[in-house]
């Protein structure tokens, strides 16, 4: 006879379930790294599947979250993005980062934006910028609904603050000097 007591069922039971965890982890981390990848190189459309598995495993991960609605908004589906951007903040309400996603997947395509979404975008990128007053485009982006609007001050505003942040944004200081044209031009009832 053995002096080796048989191992119990119990304990075959939680190797089982520890294994079980271990690949689950690994299968996470492996797709969450490949959409990233996907992501890094705009191709929205296709990290979803992965980031939709992804959030299987971890449905209260606002990281995943985050990622999938980063996913719908480079795939031009915006709607979809929407409640996975806004669980992601009520998650994680201090990440600027998260309202500014959540403002993109609120305007949608500016050219086809209703003013209803564009003060849902606005009110989002506001909240990034509380969190961070220097988070990169969120003034800028401002700037384009501004311009979309022909509130051309609050337009010159929005690229100065980007001017501030990011000094070297030639793109904003275009802009910033188209608006001033426009802003300082004299209205046809003068």
């Amino acid at each position: 006879m053995s002096d080796k007591n048989p191992t119990p069922k119990h304990d075959e039971d939680e190797q089982l379930q520890a294994h079980m965890q271990r690949m689950a982890d690994e299968q996470f981390r492996r797709q969450m790294r490949q959409a990233a990848i996907l992501l890094s190189q705009g191709h929205g459309a296709e990290a979803i599947p992965l980031l939709e598995r992804c959030l299987e495993l971890r449905p209260d991960d606002p990281n995943v979250l985050s990622n999938l609605g980063s996913a719908y908004i480079l795939a031009g589906r915006h709607r979809h993005a929407v409640p996975h951007l806004e669980r992601a903040t009520a998650i994680e309400p201090q990440n600027p980062s998260f309202w500014a996603n959540l403002a993109a997947a609120y305007l949608g395509k500016l050219i086809t934006s209703t003013r209803a979404k564009q003060d849902r975008a606005l009110e989002a990128y506001r909240r990034a910028l509380e969190l961070d007053a220097a988070y990169p485009n969120a003034h800028y982006n401002m700037g384009l609904i501004y311009i979309d609007r022909k509130d051309w001050d609050a337009a010159h505003e929005a690229f100065t603050r980007a001017l501030e942040t990011n000094p070297h944004d030639e793109d904003a200081r275009r802009l910033r000097a188209r608006v001033e044209e426009l802003r300082d031009r004299p209205s046809e009832s003068e």
